[in-house]
């Protein structure tokens, strides 16, 4: 499945060290260097790319379940403070990272607000870029939430590999003054920085942003904040700002008008597409199509384990390409297809990301990042691939995975994952719950 061109049936993909050197039919395969025949109803992929995540919230799986936007932001941010140790975090970060990597996914767009998933990238091998959170809703605060975020950086940058390249994300409208959107930006563009930013999300978001009303607004007065319209909506206000350009990763843009679509295609920014999270928390589902068809650079993103139970791209690009169906009362040949829906969780998502020149697709030159799935005996058959990856992602499971030529994944084994993370990361959760309970019993 090179992506970039049409299926390859016995198809070879020969690399040399990190890089893809040739790809085409077997019959044309040159000779030289080891050999390996994967066998019948094996399909050779791209890694997919996991355009949005929070790797050091996996921890908090099944943790909020069925709340409202406002209260499950409030609860997730307290429960985070008062619970959860920097080691919970890493846990949580490597858990995540595995569970991809499991998952077929080689590359993350992760935003977090410590180190963790960053570290946890290196640790285990996959390829990604790790933007690190800053807060502050007043704008009295901004001088110091961009000395406090320029220090963290800097600490990551040094750090900085190959695979795992640092970014910035001012979290989002609610929990960012417009004096340190426009801060950041400035700053990022300095360091040349990419950059992440929540955005269009949910009803709340706009109340803030475009009426100075709804639960945030009425939070951030009840600290002694400010609050008044601050543009006509957070996509607007991303423009007013200095955010949107080509190298800032817009998340979720449910809410995007056919305005804030052409802006958002003009500017180049990446979008992160996040169908599964979206619904779950009752935003609703994005205009996916119309990004598509204004150029968007678009992908698919899980978002975190907090606002989705699981990290499987095939499955988001189901409930994407489900979705838009749906939405658009569209038939396929007008509509989204298979293969579109496996571009999005491939070279869409490298392309949102910046780094298709490396990544999400199977081409001469790119990087030596590669996924085997299996079909499974009682899933055949399946004579379109991509419809059994996409329409029936239970019926694979992934056999390899490959980055920079290094094997990562054997037969669900993950290559430098200690099992006793995940028995940690569930001893943090149940105090997660304990927590809760205790909020509740109050």
């Amino acid at each position: 499945m090179p992506v970039a061109t049409p299926p390859l049936e016995d198809g070879t993909v020969i690399t040399e060290h990190d890089r893809i050197v040739w790809v085409g039919p077997r019959v044309h395969a040159p000779a030289g260097g080891r050999d390996e025949v994967l066998g019948e109803h094996r399909i050779i992929t791209p890694g997919l790319v996991n355009a949005h995540t929070h790797l050091e919230l996996t921890t908090m799986r099944g943790f909020l379940e069925d709340l409202p936007f406002f209260e499950w932001v409030r609860t997730l941010t307290r429960a985070r403070a008062e619970v959860l140790e920097d080691s919970d975090l890493r846990d949580a970060a490597l858990l995540g990272v595995a569970e991809g990597l499991r998952a077929g996914i080689t590359t993350f767009g992760d935003t977090g607000a410590s180190a963790a998933p960053f570290d946890a990238l290196r640790a285990l091998g996959a390829r990604g870029v790790a933007y690190r959170e800053v807060f502050g809703p007043d704008p009295a605060q901004a001088a110091a939430a961009l000395a406090g975020l320029q220090s963290q950086v800097s600490a990551m940058r040094r750090h900085a590999t190959p695979l795992v390249r640092v970014g910035v994300s001012p979290h989002a409208p609610y929990s960012v003054s417009n004096a340190l959107f426009s801060a950041v930006a400035a700053w990022a563009a300095q360091e040349s920085l990419p950059m992440a930013v929540h955005v269009a999300e949910s009803e709340a978001e706009d109340a803030l942003v475009q009426r100075g009303e709804g639960p945030f607004a009425d939070f951030l007065r009840g600290r002694g904040i400010a609050v008044a319209r601050r543009a006509p909506g957070s996509v607007p206000l991303m423009r007013a700002t200095g955010m949107a350009r080509a190298d800032t990763l817009l998340i979720h843009c449910v809410r995007a008008s056919a305005e804030d679509i052409r802006a958002i295609a003009n500017a180049g920014c990446g979008v992160a597409h996040c169908p599964a999270s979206n619904a779950k928390l009752g935003h609703g589902v994005a205009p996916l199509a119309e990004f598509v068809a204004a150029g968007a650079r678009v992908g698919l993103g899980s978002d975190s384990m907090a606002s989705n139970n699981e990290m499987d791209m095939l499955a988001e690009a189901r409930t994407a390409l489900l979705q838009q169906r749906a939405r658009t009362a569209l038939p396929a040949a007008a509509g989204f297809s298979a293969r579109s829906a496996f571009r999005l969780a491939t070279l869409g998502g490298a392309e949102a990301l910046r780094l298709d020149e490396e990544v999400g697709s199977l081409e001469a030159g790119k990087q030596a990042d590669l996924v085997v799935f299996a079909i499974e005996p009682t899933s055949a058959p399946a004579p379109d691939p991509l419809a059994a990856l996409i329409f029936a992602p239970r019926g694979t499971r992934v056999e390899r995975v490959i980055i920079a030529g290094e094997e990562r994944v054997r037969d669900g084994r993950v290559a430098g994952f200690d099992p006793a993370v995940a028995d940690r990361v569930h001893a943090a959760a149940g105090r997660l719950h304990q927590w809760r309970s205790a909020e509740l019993a109050r």
